[in-house]
């Protein structure tokens, strides 16, 4: 494995591991009520994922235009709309953390979404990684 191949890994496992812990915030933040911060942590951990996955591909991640094309990319590439839905979903708890005005159902939906996107792109990090020292 190359110095730049490590490096990259390690970064991409760094915002993995903070997205999954942004994860638990999120829970913990939904047991105490607070949707906003909730939600707020749910995108953030879609973003940290995001960005791993953009790290190992070398890709732009420095803007929100730039994770979210690489989002859609993902599903081009792996054939896989629930990608783009679920970051599409984490957006909307962005926009709740500021403005409020999600409703009870979309939160429990999106809620659920959210986490699957995260945990998905946790996967193909790791798989990615997988596939290059094979």
């Amino acid at each position: 494995m190359t110095f730049v191949r490590e490096a990259r890994e390690s970064a991409a496992a760094e915002h993995v591991a903070q997205a999954l812990a942004l994860l638990a915030q999120a829970e913990a933040k939904f047991g105490a009520g607070d949707t906003r911060q909730a939600g707020e942590r749910l995108y953030s951990a879609s973003v940290q994922a995001v960005i791993a996955v953009s790290i190992q591909r070398g890709w732009d991640y420095n803007s929100h235009r730039a994770n979210k094309n690489a989002t859609f990319r993902l599903a081009k590439e792996y054939d896989d709309p629930f990608l783009a839905a679920g970051f599409t979903a984490a957006e909307k708890f962005h926009i709740h953390f500021h403005h409020g005005g999600m409703e009870d159902y979309q939160i429990t939906g999106d809620r659920y979404t959210v986490r699957l996107y995260v945990e998905r792109m946790a996967k193909l990090v790791e798989e990615f990684e997988d596939n290059q020292t094979a």
